[in-house]
This record gives C-alpha cells, structure tokens and sequence, in this order.
C-alpha cells in the first residue's frame, strides 16, 4: 500500500510560520496585558486599603517581639523547658476546649436541620414559585453574609454572656452557608426519577422524599462535616464577645498580659482543630470517597 504525501509549497509553509507567530505574540501580549491590570488593580487596591510597606518593615519587629513573649515563662525561661509550669490550666482549658466543641456540633446540627427544609425551596430545579426561590435565598444570603461574630454579640447583648449566644449565631450563619451548598447539590441532581414520581400524580414533598433525597444525601453529610470543621474555628473566635467557649478565656489572657497562658491556649485550639480537621476529613472519605475529602 502506497501512502500519497503531500508537500507545501514553501510560500504556504511561510505563510502558516507567520500566522502561528502572530497568533503567539497575540497570546504573550494578551497575557502581558493581563499581567499589567493585575499589577494595576493590586496596587489601587493595597493604596485604597492603606497598606503601607514602611509601616509593616518598621513595625514587624513588635510582631515577633510578641511571639518571643507568648513563648516565655515568667521566670524568663522558655515554655517548653517546663510544661507543668505552662500548662498548668489544662483542666479548666480542656473543659472550655469542650464547650466550644458542643457549641460548634449543636451550632452545625440546627444549621445543617434548618438548611436541609429551605434548600429545595432555593434551588432553581425544585422550588414550587420563583417568588418563593427568590426569598429563600435572600434570607441564605442574609444568614451567611453576617459575620458569626456580629450574630454572636448580638445574642449577647439580647440573652448575655455564655453558650446559648455561640450556638444561636453559628446556627444562623450554618443555615445560610449550608443552605447555598445544599441547594447547589439539588440543582445539579437528576432530574428523571422525579418526572418519573410525578407521573403517578405524586405530590412535590413526595417527589422531593423519594427522587431528590436519595440522590443528595451523601453530599449534605459531607459539607456538614466539612462545616463542623469550620465551625470549632469560628467558636473559638466567639468567646472574644462573651459567647463561651476556650475564646473567652483566651481573650482574657491577652488582656491580662499573661503571655505564657496565651501561648498555652493557641496550643490546645490549633492541636484540637488538627486533630478534628485529620478526623472528618479522613470520616469524609471512608463514607462518601476519596473526592469528598476536598
């Protein structure tokens, strides 16, 4: 079998080498000029932001000064060379530890709840009215768009100081920020078994119950896992405003110029957040795979 090649003429050759020139020199130029609006908006930004460069090398050495504190008995000797002198609150500390991680699962628990009954009114495919779709997702929006903390002194001011502030705000800004994951898992489900269950004159709540469920449950356990994670972060911060939890006494702490103590505290967080963090995400991924750890 004979095979037939053709050959360009060297015009045509010439002609292909110029285009393809250009077009890569359209490409780098485009990508330069990308580069520049990036560069730009950067530096309008860090201006509009008051970032200033002088100030941060001036001051950076406060910044380590601090962490050279925080790192030092009051004897002036380093806190790993005496842990009992340290760590010498870890009772009371574990116990606040525990609070914050109640406040976070009761917090996830009622988010998760609330978000489960509002994420299909707010998904485009399942919402019965868009009138309904449109103000479900204004008040997810709302939930998740308040800061936890601001959620949380309110609760302060309005019921005071203690738990009960904590899990009424990570409950609020759970239910929004769950409520948006929930409804874009619902949006992208198939669509077929519900045609299929309202064929037989089934009603929109059973359509939900025996169509979408099955389909999605598997992703609502998995963002509220991934959701309790970030939750025992944002309690530890509420403690700042009175709403329990370790946050409390770390602010304390800080107040206080008891410098050790607030080294010792940021250990028992970051260890247990490490520690919760390795857990859900390996829970994650023996319950729904390997893609559900990221």
């Amino acid at each position: 079998m004979t095979v037939a090649v053709s050959i360009l003429p060297e015009q045509q050759l010439a002609a292909l080498n110029a285009a393809y020139r250009e077009a890569v020199a359209r490409r780098r130029l485009r990508l330069l000029l990308g580069a520049v609006i990036f560069a730009a908006a950067l530096l309008l930004a860090a201006i509009g932001a008051e970032v200033n460069l002088r100030t941060l090398f001036a001051h950076f050495g406060n910044f380590v000064s601090y962490f050279d504190r925080i790192l030092t008995l009051e004897n002036g000797q380093r806190v790993w060379t005496d842990f009992g002198e340290w760590l010498w609150g870890w009772r009371k500390w574990l116990k606040m530890l525990g609070e914050t991680l109640l406040i976070s699962y009761v917090g996830t628990l009622i988010g998760a709840i609330f978000a489960f009954a509002l994420n299909f009114f707010a998904a485009e495919n399942t919402s019965p009215a868009p009138w309904l779709r449109f103000v479900v997702r204004r008040l997810l929006e709302f939930a998740r768009t308040v800061p936890g903390i601001v959620f949380a002194l309110v609760f302060v001011i309005a019921f005071g100081l203690g738990p009960m502030a904590g899990v009424l705000a990570i409950a609020i800004h759970s239910t929004g920020a769950l409520g948006k994951l929930f409804s874009e898992i619902v949006e992208n489900a198939d669509m077929k078994p519900v045609e299929g269950i309202r064929s037989t004159g089934a009603s929109w709540l059973s359509c939900m119950r025996f169509a979408i469920v099955p389909q999605v449950t598997a992703g609502y356990a998995s963002y509220a896992l991934l959701r309790f994670e970030i939750n025992v972060r944002e309690a530890s911060v509420m403690g700042f405003v009175g709403a329990g939890g370790i946050g409390q006494e770390l602010v304390v702490a800080i107040r206080k110029f008891y410098y050790s103590d607030v080294s010792a505290i940021l250990l028992t967080i970051v260890v247990t957040v490490f520690i919760i963090d390795i857990t859900t995400g390996w829970l994650r991924g023996r319950l729904f795979g390997k893609e559900a750890r990221t």
